[in-house]
């Protein structure tokens, strides 16, 4: 059985080919925002074209990155790149492969991702967080199913607000945990890269701050096994993760014997396409 998995992103889109559970072949390329949505479906419509005159893809799982109406299988938007209001991504990706995918957003893929094959593994309930060009979660259940509350807007963790005196976010809100954050906004807020400000231990110990409050949100509504951290802010390891456990700990309620179990991604760019293959597999058996 072979699937096709998709990671549509706000800074780069991944496409990759499972065989069964073995992923066979991957590809990789830059989001060019600008081009918004008219950009990336050409794109993607060149490559899976690519790939489908040469194997037979029997089903597609897709994560995109903004919120999804999981039971329309639409897009609501993304808000890093122009276009895709209510877009019908899956529409657009059959007529590509003649296969009906399932699409959710990103950090529901990755939370399905990581709890299935990655660092969740033994952890349920699991909580996702993405932390990339944007912030996103995803809570994974005890019976292994995708928490996507009543509209599908469930895990929504990066607008919540974290510093209501702070700057205006994308989304028309102040002082959003995605909006101090998330790769997009510290680049514009510090002039370099989230890889290079992760360097200094100096900024770390202030960042942490804002990051450990969205996350005391999870820990104190939640109460997860486990919470997984991915996308490409996770990679600075234990940069990132001494003081940013070290801050939940100061900042969670001293009365609470939550668990406080923070890790990172272990399937690192591959957290989506991983649980893209889950969602595939859900609705072939």
């Amino acid at each position: 059985m072979i699937t096709l998995a998709m990671d549509i992103g706000g800074t780069k889109f991944t496409v990759g080919l499972f065989e069964e559970e073995k992923m066979i072949r991957r590809e990789c390329r830059t989001t060019d925002r600008e081009g918004g949505r008219v950009w990336m479906t050409r794109e993607l419509g060149l490559l899976i074209g690519e790939w489908s005159r040469e194997t037979h893809i029997d089903r597609c799982g897709i994560g995109f990155g903004g919120p999804v109406f999981f039971g329309q299988q639409r897009v609501v938007q993304s808000t890093h790149a122009g276009g895709w209001g209510d877009f019908d991504l899956p529409a657009f990706i059959k007529d590509a492969t003649g296969v009906q995918p399932i699409m959710d957003n990103d950090a529901n893929a990755g939370a399905l991702g990581e709890a299935l094959y990655g660092a969740g593994r033994g952890h349920l309930p699991l909580f996702y967080m993405t932390l990339s060009t944007g912030i996103g979660g995803g809570l994974v259940l005890a019976d292994g199913s995708v928490y996507r509350g009543a509209d599908s807007y469930a895990g929504e963790i990066g607008h919540l607000t974290v510093r209501p005196d702070g700057p205006l976010c994308l989304c028309g809100a102040y002082g959003c945990l995605e909006r101090m954050c998330c790769g997009l906004w510290l680049e514009q807020d510090h002039g370099t890269s989230a890889k290079e400000l992760m360097k200094d231990a100096a900024f770390v110990r202030d960042y942490v701050v804002d990051l450990a409050r969205g996350l005391k949100a999870a820990i104190m509504l939640l109460n997860p096994s486990r919470i997984v951290v991915g996308g490409g802010i996770s990679k600075a390891g234990d940069l990132l993760f001494v003081p940013l456990r070290e801050e939940l700990r100061r900042q969670i309620t001293s009365w609470s014997r939550a668990g406080i179990d923070l890790v990172p991604a272990i399937l690192g760019d591959d957290s989506v396409l991983y649980g893209a293959l889950s969602l595939a597999k859900s609705v072939s058996r």
